[in-house]
């Protein structure tokens, strides 16, 4: 694994090379700017000896301003992708993992559904796929941005219900059945008291668990098929370091279930991760300079949480 420094040496050279195409892009949007207020005073004034009422008149002067600034966007963002795309792709080399920028199906996410470990949805948008193995286990995580349809009197709109990261690990020890956890009740207003009603595709019963520490009992909530199993599973060590891997990714309620049946081999499992965070794996501003060893030092930090996350998660559990 390279460290800064090192990325940024092969980084620096490809990202030189495509300043002049971003100071020339970023001039002409400036540019665009004041020539779209003239060409809005324009329409307005042209428009002003027409019957249209002051109304349209104000919509048509914007609409142009609009689009004239919209054009001169066009090349700005072809850019910003293009920096975004080549970073990711360039730097998941340097930490040997592969990259896709809009995954159509990434693996796994019905199960997140059908686990309760995000909302339901009407709409759905993924991006920024990485996958490898790191730490003897294969792992993916992507960005997912989910949205349900609401309805007003007088319109249909869609209100964004989660984004974050969702994090697929093949659990390389032992795991038996199903653990779930979770910090928010609002995901599981299935919940009936101690019991969980039938769940997945196995329909299995998920009873409470209580967790053996009981500080963290005020911050998750543990449902299981096997009180013997959880409570291996999620020693206080291992709880810590849910809390922990909050933090890496600057996240917040941070949920996970451990299943045997989606994992691969014998006495494995897979465990999936799910936490709301920002937008992550950008590739910084265009409006700065691409050279700024800052915009490299951001997305690297960022992959390289993926190599902490799965560390973290995967560190031999201890008892207190």
């Amino acid at each position: 694994m390279k460290d800064l420094d090192t990325a940024w040496q092969d980084l620096e050279p490809w990202l030189q090379s495509l300043e002049a195409r971003r100071q020339k892009a970023v001039g002409r949007f400036y540019l665009s700017v004041p020539v779209a207020l003239v060409i809005a005073s324009l329409v307005g004034a042209v428009a002003s000896f027409t019957a249209l009422p002051p109304p349209i008149i104000a919509i048509a002067a914007i609409l142009a301003a609009g689009g004239v600034i919209g054009v001169a966007y066009v090349p700005v963002g072809t850019l910003k992708d293009e920096v975004k795309l080549g970073l990711n792709n360039r730097l998941a080399e340097v930490f040997g993992l592969r990259y896709q920028e809009k995954p159509t199906s990434p693996a796994r996410f019905d199960s997140f559904r059908s686990h309760g470990l995000i909302p339901d949805h009407h709409k759905r948008e993924f991006e920024d796929h990485f996958s490898g193995t790191t730490h003897g286990a294969d792992f993916e995580i992507y960005e997912a941005e989910l949205k349900q349809r609401r309805r007003s009197k007088n319109r249909t709109y869609y209100v964004t219900v989660f984004r974050g990261v969702l994090i697929r690990i093949n659990f390389p020890r032992t795991v038996e059945g199903v653990t779930l956890v979770t910090r928010d009740k609002g995901l599981f207003n299935a919940l009936d008291g101690w019991a969980k009603k039938t769940f997945g595709n196995g329909g299995q019963k998920l009873e409470r668990i209580g967790l053996v520490d009981p500080s963290f009992e005020k911050l998750f909530e543990v449902y299981g098929t096997d009180q013997v199993m959880a409570r291996y599973l999620l020693t206080p060590s291992f709880m810590e370091r849910l809390l922990e891997l909050e933090t890496l990714l600057k996240g917040k309620n941070v949920r996970c279930v451990f299943d045997e049946s989606l994992g691969y081999g014998a006495g494995k499992g897979e465990l999936l991760i799910a936490a709301e965070t920002g937008n992550l794996f950008e590739g910084g501003s265009i409006f700065q300079p691409l050279s700024q060893k800052a915009r490299v030092e951001t997305l690297h930090g960022e992959i390289k949480l993926i190599d902490e996350t799965i560390e973290t998660v995967l560190e031999p559990a201890t008892e207190r």
